[in-house]
């Protein structure tokens, strides 16, 4: 079996053991994800470069998906579109296999997951909580281990609040990076389609394969030509300056919360960082602009009318927020927006002579009760932190710091535009000395493949496993079928070949990839070697090394020594 099929049908399995239908609102059809997993695999095949190969993928689902509604969470407003949202064609031309589109805070109006007929999107672990929103389904798919990667929108956190309460990466990119072409709006000019997973390295992977205008979206930006690149030092060329806000400034936190920040705090410290005590009231001035002044008119904009017309199709919540959304006028408008210029002037000034903010991401964990009780108060407060961040034109990055009362706690980076790549390399800081552990129903998401020769242990191809971060797992031997051949080739390796009769055991090692790694790893190598499956001593088949048949002419057959380091210690 194809190792991309196995890990599709290993995601459908795991769809049904977890038994969370409200995260999802359509699934695509396993028979089309198959198909995609063997046109992904007849790519690489053929050589071409794909660095999300392999990666499962789900998308928000005010995002468009050819094949499936674009609901936006409201089943009466749902079309049909006729090809993907740009973000999610870049995902499939860079390999990665779509399962369908997931459930989310109807038309991205929240922060808490639970505002959608398709049901409230439970916490992944503690499912008295709730996910965060809007992100909701995106978030809980990831964190349950479904899918590597998932796509969201971040208007006033919605991308951001969804990955600190799970543990996950959570990446809002300077506005316009990533094209909103396809994307059901919240705030048009506000919108950012952002990016989760488990894992900043994979994160990363997925958004630079989404970057770069599109031709299509007027508010898509051109990338500086450094933008992509990781950077691990400050402005002044040092350990970067982190702006961190003092304790009393952060306002009302969960138990725990302060304490879990000012660890990571010393965390940064203890990693080279170098810390400046803050004042951000600017930025938690502008942050209540977002939902307390006229801006909020900008949701109206989106899909007011269609509110307005359809009272009985739309979440109470939803409707009263976006139907207030109608009352405020041109003039204050503006009033708000030059309030803004001079928040944005006074946030500039207190961060000045830093590379980056850290703040908690969120402010509590909500209990679904909770939520029920004070829908509009509980999603305020988790804002409190995330609110300003677009209407600043600001970059963002949210990532794992720990636990706080045995619930995942997350904190943020925040930066100007296009300071994407600076905000990685802080994130990076805070990650040492500090292993962000999966949860724990999560299967393990590797392919493993089996050599027999160059890439064996001490052998000279080897470091194309380890420099991938394969892992050997078993030492074996194949099944009794096939034969084994010295090639031609610089640097020397043999030729694996299964035949009808006359086969024997060949000494082989497995070892274990991520699935991008997998992809990667294909990707590079070169004829006549080929990726097929191969029969162990076991009767279990794995993804291997094996020679196209053209390969042999003139090869000597080496069967007889049992191996590659066999044929090698007898050749002196």
């Amino acid at each position: 079996m194809n190792a991309l099929v196995e890990r599709v049908e290993a995601a459908y399995a795991r769809v049904a053991e977890v038994d969370r239908p409200e995260v999802w609102i359509d699934l695509r059809a396993r028979a089309d994800v198959l198909a995609d997993a063997d046109e992904v695999t007849r790519r690489l095949e053929a050589g071409e470069e794909l660095p999300l190969a392999g990666l499962l993928a789900a998308v928000k689902g005010n995002i468009d998906v050819a094949g499936l509604p674009t609901t936006a969470g409201c089943p009466a407003f749902a079309y049909s579109p006729d090809r993907d949202a740009t973000a999610v064609a870049r995902l499939r031309a860079a390999g990665a296999l779509v399962l369908g589109t997931t459930n989310l805070d109807q038309f991205a109006t929240g922060l808490v997951g639970t505002r959608s007929p398709y049901g409230a999107v439970r916490h992944a672990t503690a499912p008295e909580r709730i996910s965060g929103g809007s992100s909701s389904g995106s978030a809980v798919a990831v964190a349950l281990g479904i899918v590597d990667v998932a796509l969201g929108t971040d208007t006033a956190g919605s991308g951001r609040v969804p990955a600190a309460l799970h543990g996950l990466v959570g990446i809002k990119a300077t506005r316009g990076v990533v094209p909103a072409t396809g994307v059901v709006p919240a705030c048009r000019s506000l919108d950012c389609v952002t990016v989760l997973a488990r894992d900043l390295a994979t994160a990363r992977r997925a958004l630079l394969s989404l970057a770069g205008p599109d031709g299509v979206d007027p508010l898509a930006r051109d990338l500086p030509p450094d933008w992509h690149a990781v950077r691990g030092a400050g402005s002044d060329g040092g350990p970067p300056v982190v702006a961190v806000p003092a304790p009393e400034a952060l306002g009302p936190l969960a138990p725990g919360w302060a304490e879990a920040f000012e660890a990571a705090v010393d965390r940064l410290v203890r990693a080279g960082a170098r810390v400046r005590r803050v004042d951000i009231g600017p930025l938690l001035a502008a942050a209540r602009l977002l939902y307390e002044g006229a801006f909020v008119a900008e949701r109206y904009a989106a899909v007011g009318e269609f509110v307005a017309s359809h009272p009985d199709a739309v979440d109470p919540v939803v409707g009263a927020i976006i139907g207030r959304a109608a009352a405020p006028l041109a003039h204050e408008l503006f009033a708000d927006m030059a309030r803004l210029d001079e928040l944005g002037l006074a946030a500039r000034s207190a961060l000045a002579g830093t590379d980056a903010l850290l703040l908690p991401t969120t402010t509590r964990h909500p209990t679904l009760a909770e939520v029920g009780a004070n829908p509009v108060g509980v999603n305020s407060d988790l804002g409190r932190f995330t609110n300003f961040a677009n209407l600043l034109d600001m970059s963002a990055l949210a990532v794992p710091a720990g636990e706080a009362d045995g619930l995942p706690f997350g904190v943020q980076l925040v930066g100007p535009a296009f300071s994407d790549g600076l905000l990685a390399g802080v994130a990076e800081l805070l990650a040492e000395g500090h292993v962000a552990v999966p949860p724990a129903s999560a299967p393990p998401v590797v392919v493993p493949i089996a050599v027999v020769g160059a890439h064996l242990s001490g052998q000279p191809l080897n470091h194309q496993l380890v420099d991938r971060g394969g892992r050997l797992v078993a030492a074996t031997t194949t099944a009794p079928v096939y034969r084994l051949f010295a090639l031609d080739t610089t640097p020397a390796k043999p030729g694996l070949v299964r035949v009808s009769d006359g086969g024997a055991p060949i000494e082989a090692e497995v070892w274990e990839l991520t699935p991008a790694g997998f992809g990667d790893f294909v990707a590079s190598v070169p004829a006549p070697m080929t990726i097929g499956k191969v029969l162990l001593a076991d009767n279990t088949e794995v993804s291997g090394f094996l020679c196209e048949p053209a390969a042999l002419d003139g090869a000597r057959d080496i069967t007889a020594s049992g191996g590659w380091l066999a044929h090698l210690a007898a050749r002196g």
